[in-house]
């Protein structure tokens, strides 16, 4: 065992005098990453990424549509909604009615406002108003009820 040992020692000693040898490597050439003009030029988080794209899903979805509040069976609670947000200089239009047992009383925000009502503003008024739902649909080719 001790021979054994004895020549593996031997041969890293040669295999390290052999190394030595050899002519030595030259470095390579490292162009600074101040010239590198990739198409990943700035360095952002995951976060950051998905966060914009989410921002940006957020804008066209408030672009393609109209918001609609209410839902309201009752009249006076919908006249209610209609005084709140006409104090929030919200400008909207009442929908009728339909004319069915199911229909309930609806109010139109005008795209124009609806950057007043962010989510923390929604949340306030469904606090405020118990039946009070939004929806996010298309402004036109939307059949009126007879």
């Amino acid at each position: 065992m001790r021979w054994l040992f004895l020549l593996l020692l031997v041969l890293n000693v040669f295999y390290y005098i052999w190394h030595q040898q050899e002519a030595p490597l030259r470095a390579k050439d490292v162009t600074p990453l101040s010239l590198y003009r990739g198409s990943q030029q700035d360095i952002r988080l995951l976060s950051e990424a998905t966060d914009s794209a989410r921002d940006k899903a957020k804008a066209a979805q408030a672009d393609a549509g109209c918001l609609y509040l209410g839902g309201f069976t009752r009249q006076d609670v919908a006249q209610g909604l209609e005084r709140r947000l006409s104090g929030m200089d919200v400008k909207f239009q009442a929908l009728p009615k339909g004319s069915s047992e199911s229909a309930a009383y609806w109010v139109r925000v005008a795209p124009e406002s609806r950057r007043w009502l962010d989510d923390l503003q929604l949340l306030n008024l469904s606090r405020e108003f118990n039946e009070l739902k939004h929806k996010i649909m298309p402004c036109e080719g939307v059949a009126p009820a007879e």
